[in-house]
């Protein structure tokens, strides 16, 4: 019972120390004129869609949730943004070659197609990102209709 007791201080110690090792933050103040909404002015219940649904992780600028300010789970948060934002970035879309940016915007629709995005993780916890068959079809539509 005392080894027990050690450890469970030392794994608080230890929470509470992670406590204080910052994270850079995906906050931007900005929008840049090569930002996806910026650049294509889609309609707006198309763009409300892609900046509730998408734009979090895919862009330069987080609305956080009040858990990201908790260690681990701001580590995790971070990482996944990063990820996201390698693999398409909304607000650097303009500075994308034109056959990238029709290969990201066949993507986006396949994905969503395929019910691969949003991420169920992140439906989870932010219903507005929750898109029903209505909210796709409008995305997908606008995707695969839009020139470049």
């Amino acid at each position: 019972m005392k080894k027990l007791k050690i450890i469970l201080i030392i794994a608080i110690i230890i929470f509470a120390g992670i406590q204080f090792i910052p994270t850079e933050r995906n906050i931007s103040n900005e929008v840049p004129e090569t930002d996806f909404i910026k650049m294509y002015d889609p309609p707006e219940n198309v763009a409300n869609i892609l900046q509730n649904a998408c734009y979090d992780c895919h862009s330069n600028n987080t609305a956080y949730p009040w858990y990201n300010k908790v260690q681990p789970v701001s580590w995790f948060l971070e990482g996944h943004i990063n990820e996201a934002k390698e693999h398409l970035n909304f607000s650097e879309f303009g500075q994308l070659s034109d056959r990238k940016k029709r290969s990201r915007i066949k993507s986006i629709a396949g994905q969503i197609k395929d019910g691969e995005m949003p991420l169920f993780s992140y439906k989870v916890l932010h219903k507005e990102a929750r898109l029903d068959s209505e909210a796709q079809a409008l995305v997908i539509e606008y995707m695969q209709n839009l020139k470049i």
